[in-house]
């Protein structure tokens, strides 16, 4: 009886799996589908009690990537393709014009005669900004010059020498410094004591050094001793704008104050002056 129910399941199976009468074979009592002989291994290829592993292997989504809040990377004009119905838009002055729609800020441009320029794009509504072409220039300059500065790598040169340096080693190596700091890089000079001798008093002797430079330095760190006092450093840069001026001041104020000077020698005393009356007399 069992078997007999199992034979019936199994063609029912086999009739829905192929959509047809199956075929009866001598051989077997169970029923063959005509159209696909392999229905049944495939369904048991794809059923989760398989343990063949998947060829296809499934991706990570992709990572959305993070949007730049700041300004854009290079200005330039617009014109009259304004991707957006509505800007936030700012006079060539400075000052804000609102929210405007894409005709009329195009009108405005016309009037004007003023170039648009996008400056924050993610705000909503992205921000705009009217500029003459002057302005403009200036601010591509500005850019391109911070983009500069970013750019650019401070080089770091190092020198060292003993307490006991020769005056005409001592002035080449002088002479290095101030060609390094010409060409834009930082010199980190140290200076040695004596073999077993530390001194105290080596960050002013290396400060001694450096003001008899022949050019006008600017200090990243200042002189100091180092190592138990058995040797003293400091860092030196090229000087500021800043220094520049207040160092040429203070000469022009050196150069001023000698020649007053001799002019107060040169003018006899008062009481060495004959008067009018004197002269009379004598």
């Amino acid at each position: 009886m069992s078997a007999g129910c199992v034979r019936w399941l199994l063609s029912h199976a086999v009739r829905a799996a192929c959509r047809g009468k199956p075929v009866w074979t001598p051989a077997s009592r169970l029923p063959i589908c005509s159209r696909s002989h392999n229905v049944i291994a495939a369904t048991w290829g794809r059923s989760p009690f398989s343990t063949e592993a998947d060829d296809v292997k499934q991706t990570p989504a992709a990572k959305k990537a993070k949007r730049d809040t700041q300004g854009p990377a290079s200005i330039s004009n617009v014109g009259r393709k304004i991707p957006h119905k509505e800007v936030q838009l700012i006079g060539d002055s400075g000052e804000e014009l609102g929210v405007m729609q894409r005709t009329s800020v195009i009108k405005l441009m016309d009037e004007r005669h003023l170039k648009l320029v996008l400056l924050n794009e993610h705000k909503k509504p992205p921000v705009y900004q009217l500029m003459s072409g002057k302005q403009l220039h200036e601010e591509q300059l500005k850019l391109l010059k911070k983009e500069k500065a970013k750019a650019a790598t401070v080089l770091v040169k190092e020198l060292s020498f003993s307490v006991g340096i020769s005056s005409h080693d001592l002035s080449t190596k002088q002479k290095q410094v101030e060609s390094w700091l010409e060409r834009k890089h930082h010199v980190r000079i140290t200076l040695q004591a004596k073999k077993n001798k530390p001194d105290a008093s080596l960050d002013t002797v290396l400060e001694q050094i450096v003001e008899q430079m022949t050019v006008i330095v600017g200090f990243v760190s200042q002189p100091k001793v180092i190592r138990d006092g058995r040797a003293a450093t400091c860092t030196l840069r090229p000087p500021s704008k800043k220094e520049l001026l207040q160092k040429g001041a203070q000469k022009a104020a050196e150069s001023v104050s000698p020649t007053s000077e001799e002019t107060r020698n040169k003018t006899p005393p008062a009481g060495d002056e004959v008067t009018s009356e004197e002269y009379v007399q004598q």
